[in-house]
Order: structure tokens, then sequence, then C-alpha cells
């Protein structure tokens, strides 16, 4: 399994927008992808700091989304609430509970 997190620091009084979109649209966006495994939203209020982690059952889904529109999509849909586009980072999962 493998994990992407993309990284971002939302303008001021901006995360309850972005749990909007997420919630009503990235997240559904996400379990439509080949190989979707999983989806966390996780914030931290007081630094207006949030990170999405999507899980995929192989290397190549995760990738794909990212070379084919669709993860760039998704960006677009939160950008207008950000300070800079996220970062990504990705990861091999090497347990899971």
């Amino acid at each position: 399994m493998y994990a992407r997190i993309s990284i971002g620091i939302a303008k001021p009084d901006k995360m309850n927008e972005i749990d909007k979109v997420v919630r009503d649209s990235i997240l559904p966006a996400a379990k439509k992808q080949k190989g979707f495994k999983g989806f966390y939203h996780l914030a931290d209020n007081q630094a207006s700091k949030g990170m999405i982690l999507v899980l995929w059952n192989t290397e190549a889904d995760m990738t794909t989304g990212e070379s084919s529109t669709y993860y760039k999509e998704q960006v677009a849909k939160i950008a207008p609430y950000l300070t800079a586009s996220p970062t990504i980072e990705r990861y091999e999962v090497r347990f899971k509970a």
C-alpha cells in the first residue's frame, strides 16, 4: 500500500471552507479513483496547517492520479483558500493496524 500526503497552509479563517470542499468534493472524487484505499483529512487549526493523506493499493495507482489531470483538479478546488500550492510527500506503507 502507498500513501500520498498533501500539506498546505490555509489563509486566515479559511479552514472551514477547506473542510467543506474536502468533504463535499475532493473525498467523493478520490473514492472513485482506481486503487483508492483510504482518506484522512488532518488539521492543526492554530497553525492553519492541514494535510490530506490518501492511501492507494499500488504505487502505480497513486502516481497515475498525479500524472493525469485528477490531482491538479483537486488542488484547484482548494487553491483559493491556501497561501501557496501544497507540498506532496509519498510513502510506502510498511505497517497498518
